[in-house]
Formats: structure tokens, sequence, C-alpha cells
């Protein structure tokens, strides 16, 4: 994906990108880079700190549309025969149209077509999976938050994994039952810890799971995947690189609470590719959550997550002494599926990810990011639909979410797959002199606006479904800015 246009002058960016060429042209000066970045420091970092922070949101929104089509993607394998072979595939096509507050209007087309294939043995004992993944991306002139107006991703492995289950092997090869159970999984795929607040990636990983007496504990060593990009924007080479470990411990014995509890470390290997002098990037935290999902009364569903986050991070122009981490985040959310006509749904949801009041230039970045004494910006790897127009990380804000859907023509057997929703959000920081996600949020106030999102979801055949989602976000008085941005999306999803 492409970095995003900074929201400073278009000829400081130029400047920007042509020292950044000639830097890699005339590696023979590599002995000057010191004095030279020394003295453009003020200049550069704060534009290519812009540059990344404004790529975030639509790196977001990007996520959002993958978590739109994930429940198709990631379908289960069928396991009541001895071996199962099934393979298939989706094509997705999608056209973006969005104002993102530095351009009033860009346009990109996204093309993804994926081919999977899975096989279950002795009666889902043993379950093998792979995906494959190809994209075709192409901006309007100009559009691009890089040079790259035409761009292919691919192809390469997005899921691939191998999966043993004690359980079903014992029924399979002794026919007998057992109440424990013990599974092993290895390879490519989503991660999750709790609902997903903390952690929500695909990592590549070794997964231990046991279920003993009510409880199933969790075992994760995982590694992110090269092309993912990192939360930490400002660093040259910008892709993730880095370890997680991670113990869950969830109960089973309640029929509609699930309660959990977990720890989770990440280890920064990253590197930084040229370096910046004085400048180091390393980010290593350690969480621990706790929470729970289940039903509180019938048809009414919840799900709800404290996050502590610890450990220690560099803040601006810091090589040497590392700041103390010592930040939280809260979820909680409420879904109400009734049983009336037209089938309504409604959604609340209270997100919040605490801040610090001198990241003057980015929540989550090193440079320009903590300026002094403890870190208490809150910075995960985990996802939740923060909105389509704004979508801003889960840093230094609050949000507050309200939507529903409802299916209109449940009786029109053409139509009966429709749905019709909308979200409203309202954004809030939690520190007013902290930075967020979005640079041109450029004022020291803390209400950032609200948005309305419209969706409509449309599954004509079992095989053919479209989408289409608009977003106005509108400004608050935490921007200069205050002109309102629209995003638009559609696109069709096609499996085989």
């Amino acid at each position: 994906m492409g970095a995003a246009a900074a929201s400073g002058p278009d000829q400081r960016l130029k400047i920007v990108s042509e020292m950044a060429d000639n830097a890699r042209t005339h590696r023979r000066y590599a002995g000057f880079a010191p004095l030279v970045a020394l003295a453009i420091l003020s200049v550069v970092a704060p534009a290519r700190d812009a540059t990344a922070q404004s790529r975030q949101a639509y790196l977001n929104r990007q996520r959002a549309i993958e978590e739109e089509v994930r429940d198709q993607l990631d379908r289960d394998l069928p396991a009541d025969q001895k071996v199962n072979i099934d393979w298939g595939g989706w094509y997705n096509s999608w056209i973006f149209l969005y104002d993102d507050g530095i351009e009033s209007s860009r346009t990109e087309r996204r093309n993804d077509f994926r081919l999977w294939a899975g096989m279950t043995l002795d009666e889902g004992a043993h379950e093998l999976y792979a995906r494959g993944r190809l994209s075709f991306i192409d901006w309007n002139h100009g559009d691009s938050y890089d040079r790259d107006e035409d761009d292919i991703e691919g192809p390469y492995l997005e899921r691939g994994y191998y999966k043993f289950d004690l359980r079903k092997a014992i029924k399979a090869y002794q026919n007998r039952n057992i109440d424990e159970n013990f599974t092993f999984k290895i390879g490519r795929d989503l991660v999750e810890f709790g609902t997903g607040y903390a952690l929500s990636l695909p990592l590549e990983h070794i997964l231990l799971t046991a279920e003993v007496a009510k409880f199933e504990v969790t075992g994760l060593i995982g590694r992110s995947i090269g092309h993912i990009d990192d939360i930490e924007n400002s660093r040259p080479n910008g892709s993730m690189d880095r370890n997680f470990f991670g113990v869950q411990a969830r109960y089973l014995g309640w029929e509609k609470h699930e309660p959990f509890v977990y720890v989770l470390w990440n280890d920064d290997q990253a590197g930084e590719t040229p370096p910046i002098p004085f400048q180091n990037f390393t980010y290593d935290s350690f969480y621990v959550g706790l929470g729970s999902r289940g039903e509180l009364l019938k048809n009414l569903r919840y799900t709800t997550e404290w996050v502590f986050e610890h450990g220690d991070s560099y803040g601006h122009l810091r090589s040497r002494t590392k700041d103390d981490i010592n930040a939280w985040a809260f979820d909680v959310a409420l879904e109400y599926l009734t049983q009336w006509p037209l089938k309504p749904r409604f959604v609340g949801e209270y997100m919040f990810a605490s801040g610090d009041p001198d990241r003057i230039g980015s929540p989550t970045n090193s440079l320009y990011g903590n300026m002094r004494g403890d870190d208490t910006s809150f910075v995960g790897f985990g996802y939740r639909d923060t909105g389509l127009s704004f979508a801003p990380t889960l840093s230094n804000v609050h949000v507050w979410r309200a939507g529903a859907s409802i299916v209109p023509f449940e009786r029109i057997e053409w139509l009966d797959k429709l749905e019709l929703g909308t979200d409203w959000f309202l954004y809030h920081k939690n520190r007013r002199r902290g930075a967020v996600s979005d640079p041109t949020a450029d004022e020291q106030s803390g209400f950032l606006g609200w948005e309305m999102d419209y969706f409509a979801n449309w599954r004509l055949t079992s095989d053919l479904a479209l989408t289409t989602r608009y977003g106005i976000f509108f400004p608050g008085e935490a921007f200069s800015d205050r002109t309102t941005r629209t995003f638009f999306m559609s696109g069709v999803t096609w499996s085989f």
C-alpha cells in the first residue's frame, strides 16, 4: 500500500522525496549523513511523519474491507468424511472515492483475486488449508499516496496452516469421546486474543491450545508477516518485523458468558534503513488483558475488554535512553438481534485508548512522539470499526458508536438478502494537547468531530454479493480545516 501525502505544502514533500532519492543514490557520502540529517531533521521529519500518519486512515479502511469479506474467506471445512478435499476462490472488485482532508478527491480501484484449497483427514483430526492472493491497484492520476499509480501486490500466501485436533483423532482412531482436548496449529493465519482489541493480526505462528476442567488455555509463539505495514510509521523502512508471545485462558463453564484473561509480549525486531542519527524506533510492549463475551438477555449479546499496556519505547530524538510505557484501553459493545419483522439489529459500542499530552506529532510514532516522562499513549495491534471517512487509530481517543440495520424486503424472494444500515460515530481526544492519528487535527482541542456511515449489503445469489458504503465526517474544533469529508465505496464479491 502506498504512503499518504503529507499535511504540509507539496513543495516541502517534493524536497523530502528528492533528498531520500539522493541519499539512496549517493551512498558514498554516508560519512556526511549524521551532519546532514541533523541539519535538515526539523524539515524532513515533520513532513515524513505527517505523510506516514495520513496513510494510517487509508490502512484502517483497507482493514475494514478485509473484515467485510472475512467470514466468507475463512469458511469452515467439512469434517464428516475420512478424507475431504475442497477448493475454491473469490474475486473482489472495489472502487473508492473520498476526501481525506489533504486531497479533496481521491479515486482508487482495487481488484483482489484469491484461490484456496483445504483438506481434512480422519474426520477432522488433521486439517490443511492454504489461500493465495493477488491484488491489482489502480489510482487516478495524481491520487496515489506514493508514485505507484498502478500497482500489483502479490502473489503471496495469505493463509496457510496445518492443524491437529486430539479429540477428533481419538474419535476417529479409537471411536471414543473425551472431555479434554489438545490442538496444535502451525502456519500463517489470523490470530486474536480476547475480543481482538490488543491483538488481531495475521501471523506466522505456532498455537497450542488445551481444554481441561472447563478452561481453555492457549499459548502463542508468532512473528509478523513482512508485507504488513507497521504501527511505527516514522521508521524509514516501514514494514512490520515483530515477535509475539502470549498466553490466554478462557473459562467455558458458564452457558452464556465466556470470561478471559491473557498476557501478551511484543518484541520489536525491525531496524531502519537508512538510519536516522540520534533516533531509535524500537517499541517493545507488554499487555495484560481481561474481559468477557456472551449474552446478557435473550438476543442481547455483549463483548468487553480491558487492556493494560507496559513496556519501553524511544521518545523523540532518543537513541540511548528509553521511556516507560504506562497506558490502557477499554471497549464495551452491545448487539441486540430482534425477532421483529424486517429483522432490525441494533449495535452500541464505546472504545477508549489512552493518550499522552506531550505527543504533539503522533500518538504511535517515535519521531515527534513522546517528548518527556512516561509514554502514556496506548498502541495496540488489534482492530475495531472506527468509521470509514475519519477512521482513526485507537490511540488518544474516545469513540462512541451507535448503529442499526434492517432487511426491508424479507418477503420478496430476490430482495430478501438485502440489508440496509447505518453507523454513527462521535470522536473525542483523551488528551486534548496530544496528537491523534490524523495529522490534520492540528488544534489543541478535545472535540474531533462526528461521522455518519450508511451501508447496503445485498447477496444476489449464493456466489454473488454487492456492498456499498457511504460515510460523511464532520470535523470538530480539533481541526483548523472543518470542511466536511466524504467517503464512498462500492464492491462486488464473486465466489466459486
